[in-house]
């Protein structure tokens, strides 16, 4: 599974581990990405998804419908087709 979140875009970001002698090394920060089936009411249908946890709230909250359009009029491309 890709760490990538596939409404919002989000993924993991590289910075530095920094000790305690301040001496820093490469490491990655990861997106927390969970794969969830999601009931969508309107398609009467089950939908597999890897989504951010802000993501899931934001569709918890709206629907996953409604959050899809409203990504899509931000410009961002879910490439999500129902």
């Amino acid at each position: 599974m890709s760490r990538v979140c596939q409404l919002t875009g989000k993924k993991s970001i590289v910075g530095n581990h920094v000790s305690h002698s301040n001496i820093k090394t490469k490491r990655r920060f990861y997106a927390n990405i969970q794969t969830k089936r999601i009931y969508v009411p309107e398609l009467d249908k089950w939908v597999t998804l890897n989504v951010s946890t802000h993501a899931l709230r934001t569709i918890s909250k709206l629907g996953l419908l409604e959050y899809v359009k409203k990504l899509e009029k931000k410009g961002i491309d879910t490439g999500i087709r129902f």
